[in-house]
């Protein structure tokens, strides 16, 4: 009342508010689709296209893994829904001990980021050589071109592949000669590839400007960069189709050798892939959810998105093997001779597959053009998810006029200078083994077994039905509290036990055994991102005074609704507890109490309110807080 009384306070008062808004505004997305198709374009990536039909034909695919992944998908999403906030942040208002784990799946989206960009950079490289009168990696006529190259014969198939044990393909000579330049070993890093420099360079270029102005630049571009590949994937769909030997092709996807399902090997690479396709553990989810408005049905698009990954994994196997069942019948060879995945596929299968085909420029410029975004939506939420937990981190600082771009700049800069070691002539080496070790299924693994339980089980799994039920109006089923209790962190704990037993060490090609350093630079790199959840508990623990025990309970279990803050909400003075957390309690858990501004806003203004008129915080009673909100 005094303040409201005080027209030079008022005044004050509306700067404050006004200067508030500005530091605080993180933006939201302009309407749900945004949502749904910045998500869908991370989600639907290349491991959809080269890796996931790969797998279901090897190993029968990874229904179960699914299941639990959906369920992940929903945590996630709901907690950045829920507080605003991106996948570091958004664990102080959860568990505060276990924010290691949003740095632990920053390093991670950072080592991706820097690493997979390089395929684009291939893409890119691919699509402006698709554009001469006859495509490159179709023929030996070319000065990089060995003695053991050779071209394929239709009339004469046979004699063609048989005639030499060492005999290679134009399009594997095009990828290892002219494109990579490849090296002996990755102790031979070699020079740079300045023509995949210079194509590295206009794919960062590309995703700096997509990205600079956050969710309002990067929610309309995805509009064309989430939509265009179903697009091309239909359109090579429907060619895939009508190629002969097409059917011999997808018979080979569609009935996968079910006694594949005993070896553990299986499930591991399903667990991994799945992990990856679904964007568990790599902060992106809660980022992107962080920016929905909070009663948006987050229930909802958790299956509607689930099941348009599934799907486009499913369709992309069309077709990526109706192409394969035409190249057997053009070659004369079973389709487990052709078959790839990875690089292998994209870069050497396919583009060899366009090259026996009418018009092989037009096909190849559809096929690299869908790569190219394919890539770019993963990227593009990549950054954002990087550049949304550090503007959150320090909104201060980076939510000014032009803070933004110039971080963006630092950080897309920094990430170029460090991919270069991956366009060298040794870079393909690298990349396998950042790939293997860093960004594998086992940190993931690990990560999913440490946030099920850290929020079904430290936070608790009915706390955060409650929270879901704040938002969309109804709680979930009881089936995902016991996913996120048990199920989930069983299944990924033993799959990891499993890949630890079955551990074979890497091998590049299935040949080139690397060096004992390189080893153990993968897996210190990658024992790095899961050892950053216990350090930082140890880190928070020594930070905060008195017994452990009472450090655990009052400062690190949760301050945003955990049945803590619930208990002790009435005993506003306590040795150990603030009672603004209770006050972010109420905000949270009862949104009713909340009009206009979003909680953060409305928690500063109060701040700074009991600040100015001198009242203590542990003076304040719920009910002045409530009548101050009103």
């Amino acid at each position: 009342v005094e303040i409201r009384n005080d027209p030079g306070r008022a005044s004050q008062d509306r700067s404050l508010v006004k200067k508030t808004q500005e530091l605080l505004d993180r933006g939201q997305w302009a309407n749900k689709i945004e949502f749904l198709l910045a998500v869908a374009g991370t989600l639907v990536g290349l491991g959809n296209l080269w890796r996931f039909p790969y797998l279901c034909y090897k190993n029968g695919g990874g229904k179960g893994y699914s299941k639990c992944c959906m369920l992940n998908f929903l945590m996630e999403t709901a907690m950045g829904q829920y507080t605003s906030q991106g996948c570091i942040t958004c664990w102080r208002h959860f568990c505060p001990l276990f924010e290691g784990i949003g740095y632990a799946t920053q390093v991670v989206i950072a080592y991706a980021a820097v690493s997979y960009i390089v395929i684009q950079a291939w893409a890119f490289f691919y699509l402006f050589h698709s554009f001469n009168a006859e495509v490159p990696w179709a023929s030996c006529r070319n000065e990089w071109n060995t003695e053991n190259c050779v071209e394929f014969d239709k009339t004469n198939s046979s004699s063609n592949w048989t005639a030499s044990p060492n005999a290679t393909t134009p399009a594997t000579e095009f990828w290892e000669r002219r494109v990579l330049g490849i090296s002996d070993s990755i102790e031979n890093i070699g020079s740079l590839r300045w023509e995949l420099v210079l194509c590295l360079l206009l794919a960062w270029i590309i995703c700096y400007f997509c990205v600079w102005k956050g969710v309002r630049s990067t929610g309309k571009v995805v509009y064309f960069t989430a939509t265009f590949p179903y697009l091309m994937l239909v359109v090579l769909l429907v060619r895939g189709l009508t190629l002969p030997g097409a059917m011999n092709g997808l018979a080979f996807y569609l009935y996968p050798d079910p006694s594949r399902l005993a070896d553990p090997q299986v499930w591991m690479d399903a667990g991994a892939q799945v992990l990856f396709s679904f964007g568990i553990c790599q902060g992106t989810l809660t980022a992107l959810g962080s920016y929905n408005q909070y009663s948006n049905n987050v229930y909802k698009d958790t299956f509607v998105l689930c099941l348009v990954n599934g799907g486009s994994s499913f369709v992309a196997g069309f077709a990526i093997f109706s192409v394969l069942g035409f190249m057997s019948y053009e070659q004369g060879l079973p389709i487990s001779q052709v078959a790839a995945s990875g690089p292998g596929l994209a870069f050497i299968a396919y583009p060899r597959a366009v090259a026996m085909m009418p018009l092989p420029q037009l096909w190849a410029i559809c096929f690299f053009i869908m790569v190219i975004l394919l890539g770019a939506d993963t990227q593009f939420v990549s950054l954002e998810c990087l550049m949304t937990s550090v503007t959150d981190m320090f909104p201060t600082v980076f939510r000014r006029a032009y803070r933004r771009e110039l971080l963006l700049l630092c950080l897309c800069t920094v990430c170029f200078f460090l991919g270069l070691l991956l366009v060298t002539e040794g870079g393909l080496y690298f990349l396998q083994l950042f790939d293997h070790y860093v960004c594998s299924g086992n940190n993931l693994l690990l990560l999913s077994v440490c946030q099920t339980i850290a929020i079904g089980w430290i936070y608790g799994g009915d706390r955060l039905y409650d929270n879901i039920e704040d938002m969309i109006g109804f709680r979930p089923g009881p089936l995902m509290k016991i996913c996120w209790r048990y199920v989930t962190p069983i299944v990924c704990f033993g799959t990891f036990l499993f890949s630890i037993v079955r551990y074979q060490p890497l091998k590049f090609n299935k040949t080139y055994v690397y060096p004992t350093w390189a080893y153990t630079l993968g897996w210190s790199l990658g024992l790095f991102c899961v050892l950053l959840v216990p350090l930082w508990s140890i880190y928070r623990l020594t930070q905060m005074k008195g017994p452990v025990l009472q450090v655990w309970l009052f400062e690190h279990i949760s301050i945003i609704g955990c049945w803590l803050a619930r208990t002790l909400t009435s005993q506003q003075e306590h040795p150990r507890f603030d009672f603004r957390q209770h006050t972010s309690s109420i905000l949270y858990e009862d949104r009713s109490l909340v009009t206009g501004e979003s909680p953060r806003v409305q928690m500063d203004i109060i701040d700074r309110w009991i600040t100015q008129s001198g009242t203590g915080t542990h003076g304040m009673s719920v009910s002045k807080l409530i009548l101050l909100l009103i």
